[in-house]
């Protein structure tokens, strides 16, 4: 009578669900490794410090992208200035403010609508408002708002999400100890949901990073380096394409598979560094929110 159920009776069909549950598991390992030994086979012969600081020239003989890196670098940086804010604002509005109704789940249906929209929509509705109705052209401002709106439900979600894990005792203490509302948010909530709002802004750097159909409509494929710092901020009035836009162009309009598969090799390690710095910044913030 000591021994359970599960000991005294092991079905077969369990036996065969789990050796299913690890041949998925394994599978999708199996399949991230295989992409990843692939692109690095084809593309690590192709990266060189030459590829990482010059810019592709004919005249000059040199294939290079840092271009492309310093408008995948400004395209993140000025979309995420734009979407954090108003992302934030809006889950903590949602989650803090607001009461349940018809607003509210108004709200969250249309953000969650718009994070399943295509992102050649967003491209095509980005070109003619941000480019044409608002003069913006190609440019590199018009390829990070339109990028904001496809971001936007993301951080959105997550920051929702992230604030209700915080204990409803943290906000009752506040308000038995006088804080404000806004006190509360600001010194209480955010800080102790600060490792989901983050894993959110990974996310959605990590869909800037990657996105190239929305990009081709707004920020063109112009892979200048300004040599002034005027130029420099002069260039977010200007085309400029991002890494998987020139993986693209080499791909398909130039039939360069080795340059193509070197800026792949690029993304990867970039998206690499970017989710273990993450995962770092989460696992100290969270400690620190233990102690």
């Amino acid at each position: 009578m000591g021994e359970s159920l599960t000991l005294r009776r092991k079905r077969p069909t369990d036996s065969i669900l789990y050796g299913l549950i690890y041949f998925c598991a394994l599978l999708s390992v199996a399949l991230l490794a295989l992409i990843l030994l692939y692109v690095l086979i084809r593309g690590v012969g192709s990266v060189n410090w030459a590829f990482l600081t010059t810019v592709t020239s004919k005249l000059k003989g040199t294939v290079g992208i840092a271009g492309n890196l310093l408008n995948t670098l400004m395209i993140v940086v000025l979309t995420m200035l734009a979407a954090l804010p108003i992302g934030v604002g809006a889950a903590v509005y949602l989650n803090e403010y607001a009461k349940p109704g018809k607003l509210v789940s108004l709200i969250e249906f249309a953000t969650e609508t718009l994070s399943g929209i295509p992102s050649i929509l967003f491209g095509l509705f980005g070109s003619m408002f941000f480019g044409e109705t608002l003069g913006l052209g190609y440019s590199l401002l018009t390829g990070a708002l339109t990028l904001m709106l496809m971001v936007l439900p993301l951080i959105t979600r997550n920051t929702q999400e992230a604030l209700k894990t915080v204990p409803d005792s943290y906000r009752q203490g506040a308000v038995g100890l006088g804080a404000g509302k806004w006190y509360t948010i600001r010194t209480i909530l955010l800080p102790s949901a600060m490792p989901g709002i983050l894993t959110g802004a990974i996310l959605a750097i990590g869909r800037i990073v990657g996105e190239s159909a929305a990009l081709l409509f707004t920020a063109g494929a112009a892979k200048t380096l300004p040599k002034t710092l005027a130029k420099f901020f002069a260039k977010i009035f200007q085309s400029g394409g991002t890494l998987t836009i020139q993986l693209y162009l080499s791909a398909t309009s130039e039939g360069d598979f080795s340059t193509a598969f070197g800026i792949a090799v690029v993304l990867l390690v970039v998206v690499l560094f970017i989710n273990m710095g993450a995962k770092a910044l989460a696992k100290r913030l969270d400690v620190q929110n233990r102690k």
